[in-house]
């Protein structure tokens, strides 16, 4: 392993350990620099790491371009790519969460028909989703939110 992955690597613990302990400046300032560090070549890590970077968001507006990166990556992660980090692995299967969230940050931001657009979108991608817990959660997320905005 060079010493740039290891350097990645580095940042990436850092960041996960300073969120872990609640510290969400010093985990924002660990993920950003990874962010920098991974650049376009390395999409499936940017779209997770996008991911990552909304929730710790203080700022609706910040949340909602960190969960417009998280997209734009998984828009440009291809089924073939996304095999090369885990052969199992369904592109696909992003879609549900990464517009849930979108949903959620348009309500935030007082935009429930921007809200009910992205809801829309995570419903129809629904179906990618396997049968476990996770998805079980993101499906009750999806059902919780379209009561909210009722």
């Amino acid at each position: 392993m060079d010493e740039s992955a290891l350097g990645r690597i580095a940042l990436g613990l850092d960041g996960v350990r300073a969120a872990q302990r609640g510290r969400t400046a010093e985990a924002r300032t660990s993920f950003e620099a990874l962010w920098d560090e991974l650049g376009e070549r390395d999409v499936f890590h940017r779209c997770v790491l996008a991911h990552y970077l909304a929730d710790l968001q203080d700022d609706p507006r910040a949340e909602l371009e960190w969960d417009r990166r998280a997209l734009a990556a998984a828009d440009s992660l291809t089924a073939e790519r996304a095999a090369t980090y885990e052969s199992a692995l369904q592109v696909r299967a992003f879609y549900p969460s990464l517009h849930l969230n979108l949903a959620s940050d348009h309500l935030k931001l007082g935009e429930p028909d921007l809200a009910r657009e992205q809801l829309e979108r995570a419903v129809r991608s629904l179906d990618a989703l396997p049968e476990d817990a996770y998805s079980a959660g993101i499906r009750a997320a999806v059902d919780e939110l379209r009561q909210r905005l009722r």
